[in-house]
């Protein structure tokens, strides 16, 4: 969650809701400027592993959706330092 706050306050979105396990932020993102929300949550989810959800109000490609796709990139660096991003397509 921590991770989360420092990542996505970083790209000017504002807590709107904010639980032990889910977080909620909302702002204006890009150019032309677009109102954008997003949601994250995270559970145990068997052993040790974490599920870690996030969820957008954005259609398509949009910006937040590549800086969701990013976050989830530095989350998964600060595991394995030694992950590199890889195109699946």
């Amino acid at each position: 969650m921590s991770r989360g706050d420092a990542f996505f306050s970083a790209l000017a979105l504002k807590t709107i809701a904010s639980t032990t396990r889910s977080r909620t932020w909302q702002g204006i993102i890009g150019t032309p400027e677009i109102s954008a929300k997003v949601q994250l949550t995270v559970r145990a989810e068997g052993g040790h592993y974490t599920m870690v959800e996030l969820v957008t109000d954005q259609m398509g490609e949009s910006r937040l959706d590549r800086n969701v796709k990013r976050f989830f990139v530095e989350l998964h660096r600060t595991d394995e330092p030694r992950h590199e991003l890889e195109a699946a397509y």
